[in-house]
């Protein structure tokens, strides 16, 4: 077997140079504790020990077999030179199975990381995925839910691939430059010297390659990020873009953000490509050069000619480790980069429920006193807040955007705590309440309309699962959306896709609605829920909600105050104060804050 043939055709060689001249230079995100980050990252590993000593096994049998081949190729050309051909098929048998066993081992181990890889990243997404449900809602508030959902996906991307290529490459080089090394020494420390003379320019050289192309692949990556941003905008505000005839600058504005990728993009595959001619160039000049002085040692009789054959063989696997480990740290802190951003989640503390006093179910009783919050501190937003609401009114909060009505809505429900005061339900501090007994209690419909990638069925049931097909009927007939169910081709059965794209608003939130109305709350809070239908629509639910808060606590933020005329107690808000309180007609009499946002309204003005 030649040396040329089986450099060409070594796959492992040949995926090496591909992965080098892809990564060459690109940035390398770096963990801030490396150290600490590697010591929970092995965590995930011990309960695969098994499957780790395996991979260790698989590694080293199939360095062991790349080694040991050159050696028996080197005895077999020493035989033929020696005429004595009696000994060359027992080199060649061996030679052959020595070959053998380097492929199905590295078989195994490609077999073996893969399941390594992926029950690790399933481990970990899954205590991911578990932590993000049990967060604070000011914790996803304040993170980008872009960001959380990179480390989900990008993040834990990348150590798998670390775990399923990079380590066992890891290994496989370490062990290799160990073996390569001795048996080169051991045949001659002469070649040895010329050889690693070599492999240490070209390491040189790739590094200052390295740095000199570090610059485009910064550049690159920065308009990667503005085309990707680009698209996403246009597409998504495509309607605003064409309702201002501003398609043909948008199309400018890309063509030009694309062109500069394009020209950057090229100048940095150029040098990364040049790696490959340039590395086998200086492999070459080794292979001359091991040849050159391996001929006169072997005039001299320090060496054979099957050592010769053997060396060039043993510096291309010498120097193939060094360049790939050169790579794999790139690979592994940017691996490690993201296994922190992943852990600094997983060490977030989880929403607080200190609760102890069960309340599986209550009167409805609502009391506010003397709250204060500030979402950011030393910026209140709530001051000295007070108010009491009866079991089974009807309290409407109104106000302009940003008097603190949703905010008043949050703190009830315990998405964040107050600065001070206390909010109690039937004499009990909210705090007091476990989190599950406390929402238990609590039915909300949202102003942005939520549905999941389900059917009608599951979506309605989601507030109750155990939930039988009278009650599911039963509460969609109570949000006037049983009669438009009905006329979808599957029925219940129809699955919303693209969190209900395939419905209109008003059918969506009619739906939304009907799964409230299934939780058969003893408080209910609506936050602009008929602010998306029409006004027909709007009256079947005004009459279905009456009929719902019949005996329960309702609490209502509504910018229509068409739909709050009824309300027992309307809540007029300010700035985090209570500017005025009454009856719709009351508040009308007064000429006031409300009455002004009534007429203002109603004259068609915005509020």
């Amino acid at each position: 077997m030649s040396t040329s043939n089986h450099t060409r055709n070594d796959p492992q060689q040949a995926s090496f140079r591909m992965g080098a001249r892809r990564n060459l230079g690109a940035p390398v995100e770096k963990a801030l504790n490396s150290s600490r980050t590697f010591r929970r990252l092995i965590a995930y590993f011990r309960p695969e020990t098994g499957r780790l000593v395996l991979l260790f096994i698989c590694v080293a049998v199939g360095a062991s077999a790349s080694i040991i081949a050159p050696t028996l190729q080197s005895s077999a050309i020493d035989s033929i030179a020696a005429k004595q051909f009696e000994a060359l098929p027992r080199f060649l048998v061996l030679m052959i199975i020595m070959y053998l066993l380097h492929s199905a081992f590295t078989l195994l181990q490609e077999y073996v990381s893969a399941h390594l890889s992926q029950r690790i990243i399933k481990r970990m997404r899954s205590d991911l995925f578990g932590k993000m449900l049990r967060l604070p809602v000011s914790y996803l508030d304040n993170h980008s839910h872009g960001d959380l959902m990179s480390r989900m996906t990008n993040d834990a991307e990348n150590i798998s691939n670390v775990v399923s290529s990079s380590f066992s490459s890891l290994c496989s080089g370490v062990l290799m430059l160990v073996g390569t090394l001795t048996v080169m020494l051991i045949y001659s420390w002469q070649l040895t010297l010329i050889s690693c003379s070599v492999i240490i320019f070209s390491v040189l050289f790739t590094r200052i390659i390295s740095k000199s192309i570090r610059k485009y692949y910064l550049r690159q990556q920065e308009l990667l990020g503005s085309v990707n941003g680009i698209v996403v905008e246009d597409v998504n505000f495509y309607r605003t873009v064409t309702a201002y005839n501003q398609q043909d600058k948008a199309v400018r504005k890309f063509a030009e953000t694309s062109d500069d990728l394009t020209k950057t993009g090229i100048i940095a595959q150029i040098i990364s490509n040049s790696m490959g001619p340039m590395m086998n160039m200086l492999n070459n000049v080794s292979f001359v050069l091991v040849a050159v002085f391996g001929a006169i040692f072997v005039i001299r009789g320090s060496i054979t000619v099957g050592v010769i054959s053997a060396f060039i063989v043993y510096s291309k696997q010498f120097s193939r480790p060094i360049n790939e480990l050169a790579q794999l740290y790139g690979e592994i802190q940017t691996a490690l980069a993201g296994a922190e951003r992943i852990f600094e989640v997983l060490d977030h503390v989880d929403e607080t429920d200190t609760g102890t006093h069960r309340m599986p179910s209550t009167q409805g009783v609502i009391e506010f006193k003397h709250v204060n919050f500030s979402y950011v501190p030393g910026k209140q937003i709530i001051y000295d807040f007070n108010l009491k609401v009866e079991a089974g009114k009807k309290i409407a909060l109104v106000g302009s955007t940003g008097s603190g009505k949703t905010t008043i809505i949050n703190l009830l429900m315990r998405y964040y705590d107050i600065d001070s005061g206390e909010i109690t339900l039937d004499g009990v501090n909210i705090r007091d309440i476990p989190l599950k007994d406390l929402r238990d209690n609590i039915g909300i419909v949202l102003q942005e309309t939520v549905l999941f990638t389900d059917t009608i069925r599951s979506n309605i049931a989601y507030a109750k699962p155990d939930a039988t097909e009278e009650e599911i009927r039963a509460a969609a007939e109570s949000a006037c959306c049983d009669a438009m169910i009905e006329t979808l081709p599957e029925g219940y059965e129809t699955v919303l896709t693209g969190s209900g794209a395939n419905l209109s608003q008003g059918q969506r939130q009619l739906m939304t609605i009907g799964r409230a109305f299934l939780s058969y709350p003893y408080v209910l809070i609506l936050d602009e829920a008929t602010s998306n239908v029409d006004t027909r629509t709007e009256k079947n639910i005004q009459d279905a909600m009456c009929r719902l808060m019949e005996g329960r606590t309702s609490l209502i933020i509504a910018h229509r105050l068409s739909t709050i005329q009824d309300a027992d107690q309307i809540i007029v808000m300010d700035h985090g104060h209570i500017a005025e309180t009454g009856t719709h007609n009351e508040l009308i009499a007064r000429q006031g804050q409300y009455y002004s946002l009534y007429n203002t309204q109603f004259a068609g003005k915005a509020t």
